[in-house]
């Protein structure tokens, strides 16, 4: 099954909640933590659910966060 890791750039983000809002699978959370522009930013809480859609990636307004997908490596095949 594949997997996805999602990067948020913490000095793009405005923590509008949108990517937490779009996300299917609740990867993602707005946190306590603040940029230094004095906003809380959005993270991956539950980082092992990612399938890799990208929904959160294609809401953000402020392109902040990337996504990847990575396949698994079968042993022996």
């Amino acid at each position: 099954m594949p997997k996805g890791l999602v990067i948020i750039d913490k000095e793009r983000c405005k923590g509008c909640g949108l990517c937490v809002a779009f996300c299917p699978f609740g990867v993602l959370t707005v946190t306590n933590e603040l940029n230094r522009y004095g906003y809380n930013v959005a993270a991956a809480s539950a980082p092992d659910k990612c399938t890799g859609c990208a929904m959160c990636a294609r809401m953000c307004p402020d392109a902040a966060i990337e996504v990847y997908r990575k396949e698994e490596v079968k042993e022996g095949v």
